[in-house]
């Protein structure tokens, strides 16, 4: 299973709509959940909606938090939709199977056990990636260090699986007018979170857009064993909306 989930304020400013770039990593098989870090006013409202617009195009989930809560909520949404992607996944193989549109609840009694607990299975060892991306634009400067700890907290989620589980962090705007940066490539072990972040470039640009793209090109690239910062290629952000993912997709 793999997501990603984004941390930002919102009001994206350059290059693709997110929406659309989160819709089309949920039809390559990636979820996108939204956490909505807000201030209050029309900025905040504006943000907002387009979280709620970003995660309901990814077919993930949606918060919005204070800046103490994100570690908090970084954890209870990988965890919930984890348990979504798997209730999706057997509700579809039990549709097929019995030929009509079936949720576990309508099974009887003793098979609805057995899948529950298979479900319950798969919760804690199906192999699960996990891609951070967080929004380093101006306006999210104060709110960077709960940004850091979320990290720290959620690979401690993480690690408490049995199941295979990996976490790569990503930032945006990247140096050098990149679109993203990559902090740290796919992992099981966080051994220096105070480490990540140290080259942040805070700017006022937020292309969400483009950044959804490219991670999604990441988490769709080599395999972790393989997957480093020397073999991923960043992609200049597009300035226009034209020919939505013509430049990116590979």
């Amino acid at each position: 299973m793999k997501q990603i989930i984004l941390i930002t304020d919102g009001c994206s400013n350059v290059g693709i709509d997110p929406a659309a770039a989160a819709a089309q990593a949920y039809e390559d098989g990636i979820v996108v959940n939204v956490i909505g870090v807000l201030d209050g006013g029309d900025l905040g409202e504006r943000g907002a909606a387009e979280v709620e617009r970003i995660a309901a195009s990814g077919g993930g989930m949606s918060r919005v938090v204070h800046a103490k809560d994100i570690a908090r909520t970084v954890q209870m949404m990988t965890r919930q939709t984890v348990a979504h992607t798997i209730r999706q996944v057997i509700h579809t193989e039990l549709s097929t199977i019995m030929g009509q549109d079936t949720d576990v609840a309508a099974l009887p009694p003793g098979k609805r056990a057995q899948v529950v607990e298979v479900m319950d299975q798969l919760n804690e060892e199906a192999a699960l990636q996990v891609a951070l991306l967080i929004d380093a634009s101006g306006s999210m400067r104060a709110k960077l260090p709960a940004a850091k700890e979320a990290i720290q907290d959620l690979m401690l989620s993480l690690q408490a699986r049995r199941g295979k589980s990996e976490l790569a962090v990503f930032h945006y705007p990247g140096r050098q007018e990149r679109s993203v940066e990559l902090d740290l490539g796919w992992s099981s072990d966080l051994s220096a979170p105070d480490k990540l972040f140290q080259k942040l470039n805070m700017k006022g640009t937020t292309p969400t857009g483009p950044a959804i793209i490219e991670v999604l090109k990441y988490m769709a690239g080599p395999s972790s064993a393989q997957a480093n910062r020397d073999d991923y290629a960043v992609v200049e952000p597009l300035q226009t909306r034209e020919g939505l993912f013509r430049d990116y997709m590979v």
